[in-house]
């Protein structure tokens, strides 16, 4: 025979009345009362996994910290850590079913988490779902803690890793605009300034300076990370530390930098560090500097590989998918397009970043779930742009060499090679005559008797026109 099923729900209560929750689910009342209240983006806190081991790592390192100090019992902390650690491992992630845009300033976050490491903590015990007189989400799972301490220093975990893989795809990136500027050291171009012929380099002098560039914010990144490590755990609701021993803070600190491996120190002065989120607007701030840096690298692609006929055409981008329904053979630069739209999305985010810690009042910053999220947010996209430019674009880059020294024979840029050697005048009215004649440089200056053959030859050899130049 098959055993009968379960009642479906289970009565839970809290200040405002008695609630039934899904007999299956791990979170509690209080989570159903925030699913119901925030469904604003239909995006839950899950979508975040590196949040959700955060405040994992949070919450078990609470527990192993009052143990210590005697304020929960051997067996209630071990269930905790236990349940800890299935989250942290990717179990139950499904269970964090908050908006991640809420009121509150991450309360509703933080409940959420208390409730399902309570109510799987409660199933390691022995106990039903919501058996609370047992181990209660509030009384022992939240323990010495506030959401106000307790959230934003999950949120400063979770950034960090975040940005971790941020860089190692931000230098993935950097190395393949390196190897593409080591093949395409020999190959001479024009360089442009303002759209219009400037003087001659290399395509590899161009390649390796996007390299530089990303390899900079590679830099930017750590330093921001860094700002990131100090937190506010042991400060409870607004920095005085009320519910929490004075030994709390340095022992939470000590557990929780054993469960992350990360150098994480507590704030001197925990009033401060509750409202402050300049920590945030600094990470803000770099990532709008990456998607800057990276949508300026990407219309530089787009506009040296416009054509393929009637543009620049000076590279050519792997084809990865047809352009167009109607036009048969057409081929667009959708992946720089795609990291371009990135871009847009992360820079708009760091407007919501800087709003949100301005709109800041008083003890608490109120707007921590919308930073959180668009940081989370934005170090993601961005993650993905970047493999997907190394990966689907720039290691299949190709140069058209012959064009390129082709605009270089015929632009009247070269003059500005000769000019130290023929005077500014001279140089001036050479130009004018290539651009009004479309004759070269070359022939100029040598029917103007301005230099010989020998001198010329030597004067716009590719290397000199692409170094800093000495007087013959």
């Amino acid at each position: 025979m098959t055993a009968p099923a379960g009642p479906p729900h289970r009565t839970e209560h809290d200040l405002l009345g008695d609630r039934e929750v899904p007999a299956e689910a791990y979170y509690g009342v209080h989570t159903l009362r925030a699913v119901e209240n925030f469904p604003l983006t239909g995006t839950p806190i899950s979508a975040h996994t590196e949040l959700v081991v955060a405040l994992a790592c949070v919450k078990q390192a609470a527990a192993q910290a009052n143990q210590e100090l005697g304020l929960l019992d051997r067996r209630r902390a071990d269930a905790i850590v236990r349940a800890c650690q299935e989250i942290r491992a990717g179990h139950l992630h499904d269970e964090f079913v908050v908006d991640v845009i809420q009121g509150g300033a991450g309360t509703s976050t933080n409940m959420n988490a208390n409730e399902v490491v309570a109510n799987r903590a409660l199933e390691l015990l022995g106990h039903p779902r919501g058996a609370y007189r047992h181990l209660h989400p509030l009384e022992h799972v939240n323990l010495s803690q506030s959401t106000n301490d307790a959230y934003p220093t999950a949120v400063r975990i979770a950034l960090q890793a975040g940005t971790r893989q941020l860089c190692a795809t931000l230098t993935a990136l950097a190395d393949a605009f390196s190897a593409k500027a080591a093949e395409f050291a020999p190959v001479l171009k024009m360089g442009r300034t303002q759209l219009q012929d400037a003087v001659p380099m290399t395509l590899g002098q161009e390649f390796g300076a996007f390299a530089v560039t990303i390899r900079e914010d590679v830099e930017r990144l750590t330093e921001a990370a860094a700002l990131l490590l100090e937190i506010n755990l042991g400060g409870t609701a607004i920095g005085t530390g009320l519910n929490a021993p004075e030994r709390y803070p340095a022992l939470v600190c000590a557990r929780l930098r054993e469960l992350t491996d990360l150098p994480l120190s507590t704030a001197p002065d925990l009033v401060e560090a509750t409202w402050d989120v300049g920590a945030f607007v600094q990470l803000s701030g770099v990532l709008k500097r990456v998607a800057v840096k990276l949508s300026k690298i990407c219309n530089d692609l787009r506009l040296l590989s416009s054509g393929p006929r009637t543009g620049l055409g000076e590279i050519c981008l792997p084809a990865v998918q047809a352009g167009s329904s109607i036009m048969p053979g057409k081929v667009n630069p959708v992946v720089p397009e795609a990291v371009n739209q990135v871009a847009f999305r992360v820079i708009g985010h760091d407007v919501t970043v800087t709003l949100a810690a301005e709109a800041g009042q008083l003890q608490l910053n109120a707007f921590e779930p919308v930073i959180a999220h668009s940081l989370l947010d934005s170090l993601a996209l961005l993650t993905s742009a970047c493999w997907t430019l190394t990966e689907r674009c720039v290691t299949g880059i190709t140069a058209d060499q012959e064009r390129l020294r082709g605009y270089v024979d015929h632009s009247i840029g070269t003059v500005t090679a000769l000019n130290p050697f023929i005077g500014y005048t001279a140089a001036t009215e050479v130009a004018a005559e290539a651009l009004a004649t479309g004759r070269s440089v070359r022939a100029l200056v040598l029917e103007r008797g301005l230099l010989t053959q020998e001198q010329l030859d030597r004067l716009l050899r590719p290397e000199n026109l692409t170094a800093p130049s000495h007087r013959p």
